[in-house]
């Protein structure tokens, strides 16, 4: 890849294509193709298949996706398995007929079977049944890498897949129905220092286990393994191991609130552990470089900024 090469970022706008973005840009790449979902509906085939007719962008960072917290996904997974699927399959057809060299699909650990033995393995794909509140999410991000599987074996793009751990960083979505468990911490303890409220109640225990990166950490990892040869499935993950407990503890420290943390242990915890295995990508020299302490503090920051 050229830093002269034309590179097209989809879901620039998202956390996730944002520092991919901020990653090209600090490495000298600047011949970048940044459309919006106005400008461009990735879920319309013809619209899709004029773009790379047109463009012909030889580098693509497929990072566009329709998410959503739980609730959301148990309650649309119709649209979200049409959405992304349709997204990521217009994409990879359009960019495999028009010269693309490198086709780069970012996925999420959702895709892997709910009860998969840990940590979770590349080879754990397809060996059992999904988590079901987000099965839908899960079917389309697998039909997309499985579809660019298919199309690096015939040899008509070279294509890899990226499944990363639990992301939180710059530009994560902060509301009550799509938040993920960082961001939803973050305002909640802002909300009770801002109210001055002595509690703030979190559900379970606190003990199960998660697993967190920062995400300009992953796309340091994108544009490397973009430069590289791999081709097929790679898991990104921090490899490090937090219970919610220590984790609400620390984002708590992080927004300033200084009141009580009181676990409701009459509402469910979850599964127990969640952990990918990431040795395939750190022997090939990556490794993390945001610990979450510093990466909290960053995501604060920008929520006070943004929110």
């Amino acid at each position: 890849m050229k830093k002269e090469s034309k590179i097209y970022v989809a879901g620039h706008r998202g956390m996730v294509g944002a520092a991919v973005v901020r990653e090209l840009s600090r490495r000298g790449y600047n011949n970048l193709l940044l459309k919006t979902h106005k400008d461009l509906d990735l879920t319309d085939q013809r619209a899709v298949a004029a773009f790379f007719e047109t463009e012909k962008p030889e580098f693509m960072f497929f990072c566009a996706a329709r998410v959503g917290g739980i609730e959301a996904n148990r309650n649309n997974p119709d649209e979200f398995l049409y959405e992304n699927m349709m997204m990521a399959l217009n994409c990879l057809k359009s960019a495999a007929e028009n010269g693309c060299k490198r086709f780069e699909f970012m996925g999420s650990s959702c895709i892997y079977p709910k009860f998969a033995e840990q940590p979770i393995k590349e080879e754990a794909l397809l060996t059992s049944a999904l988590e079901p509140t987000n099965e839908g999410y899960a079917l389309a991000k697998i039909c997309g890498l499985k579809y660019g599987e298919y199309l690096s074996n015939k040899g008509l793009i070279s294509c890899i897949s990226l499944m990363p751990c639990n992301l939180y960083g710059i530009g994560d979505t902060y509301d009550d129905v799509n938040s993920h468990v960082i961001p939803a911490l973050i305002q909640r303890f802002h909300k009770a220092k801002e109210n001055k409220a002595a509690e703030v109640v979190c559900w379970g225990d606190g003990s199960p286990l998660r697993e967190f990166l920062y995400a300009d950490d992953l796309a340091e990892a994108a544009v490397d393994l973009m430069l590289s040869d791999e081709e097929g499935l790679i898991n990104v993950g921090s490899g490090k191991e937090v219970s919610i407990k220590e984790l609400s503890e620390t984002v708590a420290n992080a927004v300033g609130y200084e009141g009580d943390i009181v676990w409701d242990e009459s509402m469910p915890n979850g599964t127990p552990r969640k952990l990918m295995d990431s040795s395939k990508l750190m022997s090939m020299g990556w490794k993390p470089r945001t610990e979450l302490k510093e990466g909290l503090k960053a995501a604060y920051k920008d929520f006070l900024e943004r929110l």
